[in-house]
């Protein structure tokens, strides 16, 4: 019995060490990360301030002719002759396109037996010879006679309506215009006419700019194939709207071409001055990006601890980022050593 007694209490007091010894060893388990979790993080800071900065906006676009026509007659007919060839400089006013003239001149024959008649009845009306009715009847053929020769005449013989370049030929000698839009351009046309010694550049511009962008500011325009030149343009043409899609507005750039050394269809580069403005810079170098997402984020000092700010950042100066949300002016920037932070943790500024 005595032997049953003592080795219960034997085996009694080796479960009181192995829970005692179990139990110590959690406590310093236990006890370690805390001690990690009140150790500080030595790291360096900065108080932001607003910075003028002078805003210089980058845009891409394609050139453009500044104006650009599809000549065609108002009406399907035997095309007579076109008088130029794709890449000829043409006038303004100089005829391209001669159209079967023969409405056109049996209307100039007719118009010329209206007129005739008018003339006389016009003499004969001073002298009150003849009833007003019959002269008005007169007058009224020979107005629409006019109207309808002119009308002829611009669509038999078709003018450049400014200085500049055949773009497009779609017909030639002897063939029949037929009204049906020519495939090369999705409209009806005999011909094409581009202006370039002017060109054109269309940017879309973010909708908090639409006060500064007024009509009259220069433009940098530069292209790859002249990577040293720089062509200043001018807005000249500003969309009234804002496309709510986008939150974007439209805006037409004149480009001087006069050495025709930039063409439509070029990719060019168009840099607007915006003005000054204060804005919110902070070393690019302190931002950090949240794995598996794209959010972005830094760390301030929060009365010695490390608090994590969510931020949107904006345009890049050199090594600086603008921050357009998330920080203020007055916040204390953690610099250098954020990459070993964590929410909460205890900060040791660096002098």
């Amino acid at each position: 019995m005595k032997t049953l007694r003592f080795v219960t209490m034997s085996l009694f007091a080796g479960m009181l060490v192995v829970t005692t010894s179990c139990k110590t060893k959690q406590e310093e388990n236990t006890a370690k990360p805390s001690e990690e979790a009140i150790k500080p993080v030595t790291v360096s800071t900065k108080i932001l301030k607003k910075t003028t900065v002078t805003r210089k906006n980058t845009y891409t676009a394609t050139l453009l002719p500044f104006r650009e026509v599809n000549l065609a007659p108002a009406s399907p007919g035997k095309i007579e002759k076109i008088a130029v060839e794709v890449g000829d400089r043409v006038r303004k006013d100089q005829v391209l396109v001669f159209m079967d003239r023969t409405n056109l001149e049996q209307a100039k024959i007719n118009l010329l037996n209206l007129e005739t008649n008018f003339r006389r009845l016009d003499t004969l009306k001073k002298t009150n010879s003849i009833a007003e009715q019959q002269y008005d009847q007169a007058k009224t053929a020979y107005e629409a006679a006019k109207t309808s020769y002119q009308f002829l005449l611009d669509n038999t013989l078709l003018k450049a309506p400014f200085d500049g370049i055949i773009s497009g030929k779609y017909f030639e000698n002897g063939e029949i215009y037929s009204g049906a839009p020519v495939p090369a351009v999705g409209k009806a046309a005999v011909i094409s006419l581009v202006q370039i010694n002017y060109l054109k550049a269309v940017v879309n511009i973010e909708a908090a700019y639409f006060p500064a962008v007024k009509q009259g500011l220069q433009a940098e325009i530069t292209s790859d194939i002249y990577p040293e030149q720089v062509y200043t343009g001018t807005i000249y043409r500003k969309y009234p709207t804002i496309d709510p899609s986008t939150k974007t507005f439209t805006v037409e750039i004149k480009v001087p071409n006069d050495n025709l050394d930039l063409r439509p269809g070029m990719f060019a580069r168009v840099k607007l001055n915006m003005g000054q403005a204060k804005i919110l810079l902070i070393p690019t170098i302190a931002i950090i990006k949240q794995i598996g997402t794209n959010d972005k984020y830094v760390f301030v000092n929060n009365r010695n601890r490390a608090a994590k700010r969510i931020i949107k950042p904006g345009r890049v100066y050199d090594d600086q980022t603008e921050i357009l949300k998330g920080l203020r002016e007055g916040d204390e920037l953690v610099i250098e050593g954020q990459n070993k932070l964590m929410e909460n943790k205890p900060l040791s500024i660096k002098n």
